[in-house]
């Protein structure tokens, strides 16, 4: 998709079922390919989840953004926020519309007295390291993640 202004206003909302295709789009550019289908149904689990939000930022009418922040509880820490995921089009960034879904995120964790929120960001990631560190988010660590798969 092309865009021909960062400079174009863009409004925020929840996600819903009809953004289904745009978000599986948008997750394939962050590197999770998803479809459409897998989307919306894991939308609709966490829109029933209450300490769940997925904001999408919508620009020209087009969702060129999606944020999913949510309670993270565990045994070894205090329950916190976490970003669990924020991609932005790479057509749009640099527009303000990462720092906007960050700020939204911060205020759903005060709003639950929340006093840490937490993100996650891939080594390969250079520019998403310094976009979270000028915005006062601190590294913590470096780590590894396995995976193993259970059924086909």
């Amino acid at each position: 998709m092309q865009h021909d202004s960062h400079n174009k206003p863009f409004t925020f909302r929840s996600a819903r079922p009809a953004d289904a295709p745009r978000l599986a789009e948008l997750s394939s550019q962050l590197g999770y390919p998803a479809t459409a289908q897998e989307i919306r149904r894991r939308l609709a689990a966490l829109a029933r989840a209450r300490a769940q939000r997925v904001l999408v930022a919508v620009q020209g009418g087009e969702v060129v953004a999606w944020m999913h922040v949510g309670l993270r509880r565990s045994l070894e820490m205090a329950p916190c926020a976490e970003v669990v995921a924020l991609v932005v089009d790479a057509a749009v960034r640099r527009a303000g519309i990462g720092r906007a879904l960050l700020a939204r995120a911060e205020a759903w964790a005060r709003a639950r007295a929340l006093p840490v929120i937490l993100v996650r960001s891939n080594i390969l990631r250079g520019e998403a390291h310094a976009f979270y560190e000028a915005l006062g988010y601190r590294r913590m660590k470096t780590q590894h993640v396995y995976q193993k798969t259970l059924c086909s």
